[in-house]
């Protein structure tokens, strides 16, 4: 398979969830606004959606798939599939047991997540009931997540890359449709979670049985692949999910800032979701396998290559992202969210926080391809090192950031503690001598600052004032961004062709 193609066909489908991502956003800040209620959901449905990306999509996927992927390429498909029943039977009691728990102790973990929603009982008790109807969602998602890394182990991109979809369109539907039947109407949004989960469990089945690899239970905790697994996920826990820890701790810090500032962080960190799932969760996902594969197969050369490849394609395609999240925040924000409830206001407040985080973009995206390096050599320990490393020092710049910056000082600890990361992994990458550059970097690098040059200014010459942005109609504001954008896209991608880039300068066959 084409790895070009295939990342096109994972972006794709992943454009897909972004855009209806939007709509759902666009959805819940024009019934909800940002206030109180909205706060007690996004605060009630970031832990379990934290506990998703940590054990679910972060540490599970990056221990799972290369040791699958070994088995796979040294075992057979018989073994695999072995080996897929035992850790789906051990996950899933795991996981279930883990909901119950979170369930019966909603109270403990708000008040230990939001502490400040304390001095406000009534919104206490709302986080509290969300908490409770969000919480088995994790479940639901470490299933699914099991379900993707098999189906990612076979060259099956699409049908994981879809599966997010199913979580919007049940936000979406229970939004606009379900709302007025709940009291408080919020309560929709809670069960929308568990819905969508649910629902993408279900949909990841059929493709799981077409390939013979559907889960049988087995009991089997002792299964000495089992019990790699277990010892690879541990460590991994801590060091694919740095980024979600830190926003858990912002969390906690912005419950004591002004109301509305949880969803202030929340809207920005939504917009910097788009390039960061469509970029790194695609990359991440097809570089994986091919690096398990190549490890499996002791070829450091072709290791280090495709890590180059990795490299190049995230450069070309976050760092013009990330200049558009910074030139484009108030039009973006604007375009988007500006609407019923989700006042001028809460866009001039969402402003900082985006730019922000879009310092940090291409350092969380570098992060997806370069953790990889490390996870398909099945070696935990350094990115352990790095993320405790970058975990305190993402806690000192909260602390040197909220007082000058309030919540947008919590963004850009974030953004800041990614390009750390990102960085330290690349060096340890390299001081290994496991990554070692193809020829070439400097001009590539000179010729991709040129097209920036020019990406930036098309922007700033064609975006206008951010006053007119906050006036104009939301058919007159679309248009706007959708020009502005095409402008920008079409101007950066015609000086790297003209700079002598082509599309098939980046094929590259899987391994």
């Amino acid at each position: 398979m084409n790895l070009l193609r295939a990342l096109a066909t994972v972006s794709g489908m992943t454009l897909l969830s972004r855009i209806l991502g939007f709509v759902r956003d666009f959805v819940i800040a024009l019934g909800f606004g940002a206030g109180p209620a909205t706060d007690a959901f996004f605060v009630a449905f970031r832990l379990p959606n934290l506990l998703r990306r940590m054990f679910a999509e972060g540490a599970f996927s990056q221990a799972f798939v290369p040791i699958l992927a070994e088995y796979k390429n040294r075992q057979g498909e018989a073994a695999a599939h072995q080996l897929v029943n035992r850790v789906a039977t051990l996950l899933g009691a795991v996981v279930f047991a883990i909901s119950v728990i979170g369930i019966l102790a909603a109270p403990v973990i708000i008040y230990i997540s939001a502490p400040g929603f304390a001095d406000e009982p009534d919104k206490f008790a709302l986080t509290v009931a969300l908490t409770r109807i969000t919480f088995p969602y994790i479940f639901f998602m470490s299933l699914v997540a099991l379900a993707g890394g098999v189906l990612n182990t076979w060259s099956r991109f699409a049908i994981p890359a879809f599966t997010p979809v199913l979580l919007n369109i049940s936000f979406i539907a229970m939004a606009l449709l379900a709302a007025p039947w709940f009291d408080p109407p919020v309560l929709a949004l809670a069960w929308a979670v568990f819905i969508g989960g649910c629902l993408q469990l279900v949909f990841q089945l059929r493709p799981l049985a077409r390939i013979g690899m559907l889960p049988r239970p087995e009991w089997q905790p002792r299964d000495p692949g089992v019990r790699r697994v277990l010892k690879l996920m541990a460590p991994a826990t801590i060091g694919v999910s740095v980024s979600q820890i830190s926003l858990l701790i912002n969390t906690i810090f912005a419950s004591f800032l002004v109301s509305g500032s949880v969803s202030w962080l929340y809207y920005a960190d939504r917009l910097m979701e788009f390039p960061a799932g469509m970029l790194g969760v695609a990359l991440g996902t097809i570089l994986l396998p091919s690096l398990s594969k190549y490890h499996a197969d002791e070829n450091p050369e072709g290791f280090s290559d495709l890590l180059d490849w990795g490299l190049r394609l995230t450069l070309m395609l976050t760092l013009p992202a990330a200049l558009a999240l910074a030139v484009l925040a108030v039009p973006l924000i604007a375009t988007l969210f500006n609407y019923g409830q989700f006042t001028t206001t809460d866009v001039l407040q969402t402003r900082p926080a985006l730019v922000a985080y879009s310092l940090g973009l291409t350092g969380l995206i570098l992060i997806k391809v370069l953790a990889p390096g490390f996870y398909a050599r099945q070696d935990i320990r350094t990115p352990v090192k790095i993320a405790v490393v970058t975990l305190i020092a993402t806690q000192l710049m909260n602390l040197a950031f909220i007082g000058p910056f309030k919540h947008a000082g919590l963004a850009l600890s974030i953004g800041l503690a990614a390009c750390l990361n990102a960085t330290l992994l690349y060096r340890g990458l390299r001081r290994r001598a496991i990554f070692r550059p193809r020829p070439g970097w400097g001009l590539f690098t000179l010729k991709l600052a040129a097209a920036l040059v020019v990406l930036g200014l098309v922007m700033v010459l064609t975006k206008g004032s951010d006053a007119g942005w906050l006036d104009a109609p939301g058919w007159a504001r679309g248009a706007h961004l959708a020009g502005v954008v095409g402008a920008g896209i079409a101007s950066y991608f015609a000086m790297l062709y003209a700079l002598g880039f082509r599309p098939r300068d980046f094929s590259r066959r899987a391994a």
